[in-house]
């Protein structure tokens, strides 16, 4: 029978984040743009990133931009592609996206809805059909925007804290 660890946790560690990653409470999916929508599960500020799960339903385009640093995602449901590329991102695939790649997310009108959980190192740097850049999110603009959502669908700004490391 295994045994657990009998040394203390170390002074001043963070807490652990432990939740259900799909809720039953439409209030926890903060809207983004129409038919858009994030669910944070973690918001770093001390390491610039953010995990959260994305869901669009119906057919949707997530703005042209860019990363700096790596992304990872997975799919949970659903499928969506990137129209500068050819593959698809299919429920249960792993995406690895690089540093400095520019691309346009987009989930096909045959898709009802598309769940990716995506962590995301960094920023992601909008930019406009001339490819000039016209704004940013990083993980203080996903505080920012769940703070307000939070607030305003009656869960209170500070429901926010709960993922804020």
């Amino acid at each position: 029978m295994p045994i657990p660890a009998k040394m203390n946790s170390l002074p001043l560690m963070i807490d652990d984040i432990v939740c259900p990653a799909i809720p039953d409470d439409e209030r926890l999916w903060v809207p983004q743009v129409e038919n858009v929508w994030f669910r944070p599960l973690l918001l770093n500020r001390v390491n610039g990133e953010w995990v959260n799960l994305l869901r669009v339903r119906r057919s949707g385009v997530l703005s042209r931009h860019r990363h700096p640093a790596p992304v990872h995602g997975f799919v949970l449901k659903g499928s969506w592609r990137y129209l500068e590329h050819d593959w698809i991102a299919r429920e249960g695939m792993y995406v690895f996206e690089p540093p400095g790649e520019t691309h346009t997310l987009v989930v096909d009108e045959d898709v009802d809805e598309m769940i990716t959980l995506f962590h995301v190192c960094g920023a992601l740097v909008y930019y406009d059909e001339q490819d000039q850049p016209m704004g940013h999110d990083d993980v203080h603009t996903k505080i920012d925007m769940c703070t307000r959502h939070f607030a305003e669908c009656g869960l209170g700004e500070e429901f926010v804290e709960q993922f804020i490391r």
